[in-house]
C-alpha cells in the first residue's frame, strides 16, 4: 500500500533553513560572549597576579630598607635621634617603592602617612610569643603597605574585563620587617667571611654604668673626648655626645691582675699574631671550628665561658690603630677566675662598639683603648627568642610578616 507524503514546497524549505541559520548565529554569538568572557578573565586575572607580585616585592624591599634606617636610632650608640631615624626610614620606604613597576606604571607611589607605620616587637617569655605593639617606642619594627586601589586613587585598570563592565581592580600588599636580639655568632665551615668581633672583654658593671650615663644624662665619670666623622670615616679629638669607655685594665683593680684583657676566641693557645689577625680581619671559620657546632652561644644559664690571655699588650697596638673608626662587637663578662692564660671569663652578652683611640705604650696611666657604643649588625649573628635590651646586638632586618 503506497503512502503519499506531503510535498515540501521550496518556500517552506527556505524558511526552515533560515530558521536554522538564525539559531546557529545566536549560538555563535553566545559562544563568542563566553569566549570573550573567559579571555577577559584569563588576561585580567594574569595581570592582577603579576601586579600582586610586583607590589609585594616592592613592600618587602621597602620594609627591609626602612628597617635598616630605623636601627640607626636604636641603642646607646645611636647615630641619629629616634625621630630622625623614623623619618629617614619612612622616606627610604617611599623611595624604594617608587623604584618598582606595577601594572601599567613604571613607578609605584605610596603615602607615608597612610602606608608606613612603626612599632615595637618584643618577646613575651610568659606566652612564648613575639608581641607587636604599633606606635609604641622604642621602634624596632616597620610595616609598609603598597596599594593600587580605588581609594588610593590608583586602581589597576582592566583590559578585556571592560567588555563586561569592570573598569578596574583593587590590589594591595603589605610587609613587616623587624630585628631580633642576637644570641651569638656562627660561621659555615669553609666560609671565607669573618665576624667583626674583638677578642677583648669588658666587665658588665663598667658597661652598664656607661649605658646609664648615656640614657640618663647623669655622669658616671665617662668622658666624651672623640668624634667620628661619617663622611670621612675618621676620628678627631672633639665631642659627639657619646662618651667613651677605656677598656685598658687600669680601672679594674678589684679583679685579679692580668684578668681584664684579651680572650681566646678559637684556640686556647692564641698567640699575639692570632690576636692581631682577629682584630684586623675578624674571627675566621677556622677559629669557630673550636666551638660546638661552630657557634659562639650562651648555655642554658645564659653564660659563655672563654679562656683568657695575660691582658692587653703593646703588641696589638698597631692592629687596633688600623681599625679606629670601625665598629666591632666585644664580649661582656660578669666574673673572671684564674691567673693569666688560665683565666676563665663568664661572658653574658656581646655589645657593639666603635674603636675611637688607642695608646698602649708609656706608663700605665698613659695607656688607653677607648671605645664608644655603636650600632652593630652582622649576617652571622644567631637570632633567638629573648628580650630586646637597650644595648642588644640586633640581627640584620628580617621579614616577619
Amino acid at each position: 500500500m503506497r503512502i503519499n507524503r506531503p510535498l515540501i514546497s521550496a518556500d517552506n524549505k527556505r524558511r526552515q533553513e533560515s530558521k536554522r541559520r538564525g539559531t546557529v548565529i545566536i549560538l555563535v554569538c553566545i559562544m563568542l560572549g563566553i569566549v570573550f568572557g573567559i579571555a577577559a578573565f584569563t588576561i585580567d586575572f594574569g595581570l592582577l597576579n603579576v601586579t600582586k607580585g610586583q607590589i609585594q616585592n616592592a613592600a618587602d624591599s621597602a620594609a627591609h630598607a626602612a628597617m635598616q634606617e630605623l636601627v640607626q636610632g636604636v641603642g646607646p650608640g645611636a647615630t641619629v635621634t629616634p625621630h630622625t631615624a623614623s623619618t629617614n626610614a619612612a622616606e627610604k620606604a617611599k623611595a624604594m617603592v617608587a623604584a618598582f613597576r606595577s601594572a601599567e606604571v613604571s613607578s609605584t607611589q605610596l603615602s607615608i602617612e597612610r602606608d608606613v607605620r612603626f612599632g615595637r616587637r618584643s618577646w613575651n617569655a610568659t606566652s612564648g610569643q613575639w608581641v607587636k605593639d604599633w606606635g609604641v617606642t622604642p621602634y624596632n619594627m616597620v610595616e609598609v603597605s603598597v596599594r593600587r586601589t580605588q581609594s588610593s586613587g590608583a586602581p589597576v585598570p582592566a583590559i578585556f574585563a571592560k567588555l563586561l563592565g569592570v573598569t578596574s581592580f583593587d590590589v594591595e600588599a603589605k610587609s613587616v620587617a623587624s630585628v631580633a636580639p642576637s644570641t651569638g655568632f656562627t660561621l659555615p665551615e669553609g666560609s671565607t667571611s669573618t665576624i667583626d668581633l674583638l677578642p677583648i672583654a669588658l666587665d658588665l658593671t663598667t658597661w652598664n654604668n656607661l649605658v646609664t650615663q648615656i640614657n640618663s644624662g647623669t655622669s658616671s665619670g665617662f668622658q666624651d673626648q672623640h668624634k667620628y666623622s661619617f663622611s670621612t670615616g675618621g676620628v678627631t679629638v672633639s665631642t659627639d655626645s657619646i662618651p667613651e669607655v677605656n677598656i685598658y685594665p687600669d680601672g679594674n683593680s678589684s679583679l685579679p691582675a692580668g684578668n681584664r684583657g684579651t680572650v681566646d676566641i678559637g684556640s686556647s693557645g692564641n698567640s699575639t699574631n692570632d690576636l692581631k689577625r682577629q682584630i684586623e680581619f675578624g674571627i675566621s671559620s677556622s677559629d669557630m671550628s673550636y666551638f660546638p657546632n661552630r657557634e659562639l652561644k650562651f648555655n642554658s644559664q645564659g653564660i659563655l665561658y672563654l679562656n683568657g690571655d695575660t691582658g692587653i699588650s703593646a703588641g696589638i697596638e698597631a692592629a687596633l690603630k688600623s681599625i679606629i673608626g670601625q665598629v666591632r662587637a666585644i664580649p661582656i663578662f660578669i666574673t673572671v677566675s684564674g691567673p693569666g692564660n688560665n683565666a676563665e671569663y663568664a661572658i653574658v652578652k656581646f655589645v657593639g662598639v666603635r674603636v675611637m683611640a688607642v695608646k698602649l705604650t708609656g706608663g700605665p696611666t698613659q695607656r688607653y683603648l677607648r671605645v664608644q657604643p655603636a650600632p652593630y649588625s652582622t649576617r652571622f649573628s644567631t637570632r633567638g627568642n629573648s628580650v630586646v635590651a637597650v644595648d642588644s646586638i640586633l640581627s640584620q632586618p628580617l621579614l616577619v610578616e
